[in-house]
């Protein structure tokens, strides 16, 4: 994680809410699965970027968790969190990636606490009415595949970074959590199909901005939910021949865990935690087609994998 992240207490909390009392911010709370968190933060930028990103939660629903973006010359780049009354601070933040991961990571750790709710770092599909996810460690290609599945006839983006799943009979379902997505500017670089996308999104500092999807693959493109069938964890291993290989659930939780659950945000890690997120991800793993994907190749041979092993187990 690029930040660290103190856990404070409720006196500690009252002293740094003193402290924001004096500032103007710019406020607006989110809908996140249901959840209502709400961003103060001085920086106007980042309010656009918050409102494009997120759907909007109404203003008389009282908030779950609560963010403040504060700049203090004093310190250094951190977060102090209060995993009790859903309180964030975050300290000389200068990236818009990292306020929105946090705003998930809070969602997420009060739909795991309260409402038997997951999070999962990764995108998710809708392809001809089956679930398409791909979960991966940073820099393996996770979103770059994601969007080039988005291509195919008949699917469907759930989201490209953040959703979350829940059980009952039946196949895992799962939800998104975003309105649109925070793309990198070199989409359109590797799927032409997004160049006009691109044209139309302002970028930040790190080469990132809010795009809409819709704008370019139609309006039904982003739906709500689906039931997932397939996952895909990906890696890049030259030393590794084998490019795509099904794996059993016991060997995919064994990546997963040894990969931090590819989320560099889950926030609260401690050993409640950790056995909360493994027994998930094992009842996940175990009810879905699970294969690992090495993305050594170019983008096209690995879009190619993962889309033969789709269409041969749809049997199309």
């Amino acid at each position: 994680m690029a930040y660290r992240i103190v856990e404070i207490d409720a006196a500690r909390t009252d002293e740094l809410r003193g402290i924001c009392s004096g500032k103007n911010f710019y406020t607006s709370k989110a809908d996140i699965n249901g959840i209502c968190v709400q961003l103060y933060t001085e920086n106007r930028d980042y309010m656009d970027m918050w409102l494009d990103n997120f759907y909007h939660m109404s203003d008389s629903v009282r908030s779950h968790a609560r963010i403040y973006c504060l700049d203090d010359p004093n310190t250094d780049l951190h977060a102090e969190y209060n995993p009790s009354n859903g309180t964030m601070f975050l300290f000389n933040f200068d990236y818009y990636g990292w306020i929105k991961s946090i705003a998930l990571g809070m969602a997420g750790n009060i739909l795991e606490d309260a409402h038997g709710i997951y999070s999962v770092h990764g995108a998710a599909l809708d392809i001809d009415g089956r679930g398409v996810t791909l979960i991966a460690p940073s820099k393996t290609g996770k979103t770059t595949q994601s969007w080039g599945l988005l291509r195919m006839d008949n699917a469907h983006l759930i989201s490209d970074d953040w959703y979350f799943v829940s059980f009952g009979t039946g196949r895992p379902s799962v939800s998104g959590s975003e309105k649109n997505c925070y793309i990198d500017a070199d989409i359109g670089d590797v799927w032409e199909e997004y160049r006009p996308l691109v044209k139309e999104v302002r970028f930040d500092n790190k080469g990132r901005g809010i795009g809409n999807v819709r704008w370019v693959a139609g309006e039904g493109s982003v739906i709500g939910s689906t039931s997932m069938r397939y996952v895909f964890l990906l890696k890049r291993d030259p030393s590794d021949q084998r490019l795509i290989a099904k794996l059993d659930p016991e060997e995919a939780l064994d990546y997963l865990s040894v990969n931090g659950f590819c989320n560099p945000h889950q926030l609260v890690c401690d050993l409640r935690r950790s056995r909360i997120r493994r027994d998930f991800y094992s009842r996940y793993l175990s009810e879905c087609d699970v294969y690992m994907v090495n993305t050594t190749g170019t983008p096209e041979d690995t879009q190619r994998l993962i889309r033969g092993a789709i269409t041969e187990g749809c049997g199309l």
